[in-house]
């Protein structure tokens, strides 16, 4: 029961922060540096505009991937053995989504540009990255553990 409550906390806190920061740029915030500026960026298509030829229907293909997700991440006990990442993946992904349904694109803000180009992100893509990472160390923390009983 605790790790549910984590996992729900977790994702609406993510996605509800995420749509905060968002809502920030779509009202008209903006701040450049030398290193990063933080404006407003419509992406069409996912890291690095990929697929945005796709156009409606990329939507449609992401709600799908989070739908097998959440099957596999329950199949596999990830929901309840990593309840803080999975909240994190599941926010962002579904702020992301959100947001294709609602501006037709995801709405990114963080453009780095500091002695390269970078792609524009935003919060949520950080939550996915985080819980990714996340939970891929502490599958191979536990690889090594089992290999070396």
């Amino acid at each position: 029961m605790r790790s549910w409550a984590i996992l729900l906390l977790s994702l609406v806190g993510t996605f509800i922060i995420d749509q905060s920061i968002k809502q920030m740029f779509l009202d008209g915030y903006y701040y450049a540096s030398s290193c990063i500026d933080f404006e407003l960026h419509f992406n069409k298509g996912v890291a690095f505009s990929m697929f945005a030829f796709l156009g409606d229907y990329l939507k449609w293909l992401q709600l799908l991937m989070v739908l097998l997700l959440i099957v596999i991440a329950f199949k596999e006990k990830f929901l309840s053995n990593y309840p803080l990442a999975m909240g994190f993946l599941l926010g962002g992904a579904i702020g992301n989504l959100y947001d294709r349904f609602t501006h037709g694109a995801v709405v990114d803000y963080v453009a780095w540009h500091c002695g390269f180009r970078f792609a524009v992100f935003n919060y949520a893509d950080i939550a996915i990255d985080l819980a990714v990472a996340f939970i891929a160390l502490s599958l191979f923390l536990k690889s090594r553990k089992d290999k070396s009983r």
